[in-house]
C-alpha cells in the first residue's frame, strides 16, 4: 500500500515497534492498543491513543512479542515485520516475510477454496506464484519494496489467506520453480483461457515472444474445455449510444492521440482483425469524421464495461446496432477472463479433476518447461 494517509499498527499482540533508520527502539504497543502513523513532511510520526507524538521519523518498523500472534496494520495481520515509511504521496506500508510465508498470503486469494480432487491445481499454482515472486524480485527496488500487494504484481491478504490446504500446497512443492533455457520463466497466469491461451505478444503489445508463451488448447474433447466449468466462460457486455461514447471519451485518450473532450458521434465499432487464438488482433472505432485503431493488446482497457473495470477479455464477437447511421447499441458475446497468457487456472482446476498432476499441467501451459527445486 502506498500514498496512504495514515496506518493504525497494533492489535491481538504486543508490537516491537523502532526506528525504521537506525533500529532506535521507540516503545511497544500493548495488546488490544493501536498507535496511528501520520504523515509529518517532510517524515512521519507515531500517535499514542492519548494524542501525543513522537518525534518525527523517516519510517517506523513494527515486529510481533507475543507468542502465537502477528503483527497487526490497519487491522490486518501480517507474519514478519511491517514497515512504514514517507512517500512522495503520504505512507508507504510494507511486510517483509520470508518467500514461502508470503505466498501463504497469495495462493488461497488466487485459487480460492479447493475440493480434493482439484489439489493439484493449488499445487501448480503454487509452483507459478513462487516462480513469479523470485523471477520479480527487486522489480519495485526503486520505491523500497519487491512487490505490490495487488493485481501489479499477486494479490497478497496476509494471515487472512492462509488455509491448511495452502500450507499443504506450499510443503509438498517447497522450493520449486518453473525453469526454460536455465532460467526462471515469465511466470503468467489467469482465471479463464476460454478454450484457448493466448500467446503472450497477444496480450502484452510490448512484450517479446518466449517460446514457453505461445498459445496452447484447453480443449478436453468433445466440444469441451478444461476451464469451461469457470463462471466466466463466457460473458455478455452491452452498452447504449450514451454509455459507449461516455466509455470511449475517458478510455481512448489514455491509450492514443484520440477524443477527449466530447467525442463525434459513433457511426460504426468492428474488429478489423483477430489473433492466431482467437482474440480481438485489432478495433475499429469510426466517428462521423475519420477513425481510430485500437490495437488489441489496448482493447480490454478501451472498451471497458464501466469506468473502473477492464473488459473480460480480448475474445470476443460483436454484435452492432445502428439508427440513422449512428451507433445505438453494441453487444460483446465473449469467451475466458483475464489476458489469456500462461497457466489458466480455471482450466487447472479442470485438468486436476481429469487426473492431471501439477507437473503435467504446468508443463502443459508452459510447453518446452521443467519443474525444478531451487531450495
Amino acid at each position: 500500500m502506498a500514498g496512504a494517509p495514515g496506518v493504525t499498527l497494533g492489535g491481538d499482540g504486543e508490537l516491537f515497534v523502532s526506528d525504521d533508520s537506525n533500529g532506535e527502539p521507540l516503545g511497544s504497543i500493548p495488546a488490544g492498543t493501536t498507535w496511528t502513523v501520520v504523515v509529518d513532511t517532510p517524515g512521519l510520526r507515531l500517535v499514542k491513543p492519548d494524542g501525543s507524538k513522537g518525534q518525527r521519523r523517516p519510517g517506523v518498523s513494527a515486529v510481533n512479542v507475543t507468542e502465537g500472534r502477528f503483527a497487526m496494520a490497519n487491522g490486518r495481520r501480517y507474519r514478519g515485520r511491517v514497515n512504514v515509511i514517507r512517500d512522495p504521496a503520504g505512507l508507504t506500508l510494507m511486510n517483509r516475510v520470508p518467500v514461502e510465508a508470503y505466498l501463504a498470503g497469495v495462493i488461497g486469494g488466487e485459487m480460492g477454496p479447493r475440493r480434493p480432487d482439484e489439489r493439484q491445481a493449488m499445487l501448480a499454482q503454487a509452483v507459478v506464484s513462487r516462480t513469479f515472486a523470485l523471477k520479480n524480485r527487486g522489480r519495485w527496488e526503486g520505491q523500497g519494496f519487491d512487490a505490490w500487494a495487488d493485481v501489479r504484481d499477486q494479490v497478497y491478504t496476509g494471515v487472512a489467506g492462509e488455509t491448511g490446504a495452502v500450507w499443504d500446497a506450499l510443503r509438498v512443492t517447497r522450493g520449486e520453480v518453473v525453469w526454460y533455457g536455465g532460467a526462471l520463466i515469465e511466470a503468467y497466469f489467469h482465471s479463464t483461457c476460454g478454450s484457448r491461451t493466448a500467446g503472450v505478444e497477444e496480450a502484452f503489445r510490448t512484450a517479446r515472444g518466449r517460446p514457453y508463451l505461445q498459445s496452447v488448447s484447453d480443449e478436453s474433447g468433445g466440444g469441451h474445455a478444461y476451464c469451461d466449468l469457470s463462471p466466466r466462460f463466457r460473458w455478455r457486455e452491452e452498452w447504449d449510444a450514451a454509455t459507449l461514447r461516455a466509455i470511449l471519451s475517458r478510455t481512448l485518450p489514455t491509450v492514443m492521440n484520440a477524443g477527449g473532450g466530447g467525442l463525434q458521434r459513433i457511426t460504426d465499432v468492428a474488429v478489423t482483425s483477430t489473433t492466431a487464438s482467437g482474440r480481438v488482433g485489432e478495433l475499429r472505432i469510426a466517428f462521423e469524421h475519420g477513425d481510430v485503431r485500437v490495437p488489441g493488446s489496448d482493447v480490454r482497457a478501451v472498451l471497458r464495461p464501466r469506468g473502473d473495470q477492464l473488459l473480460g477479455s480480448a475474445a470476443f464477437q460483436l454484435s452492432v446496432t445502428k439508427d440513422g447511421g449512428q451507433v445505438t447499441r453494441v453487444i460483446a458475446a465473449g469467451a475466458g477472463w483475464g489476458h489469456g497468457v500462461g497457466l489458466c487456472q480455471w482450466g487447472a482446476v479442470g485438468r486436476a479433476r481429469a487426473g492431471q498432476d501439477y507437473r503435467t499441467i504446468l508443463t502443459t501451459y508452459f510447453p518446452g518447461t521443467n519443474v525444478e527445486r531451487l531450495y
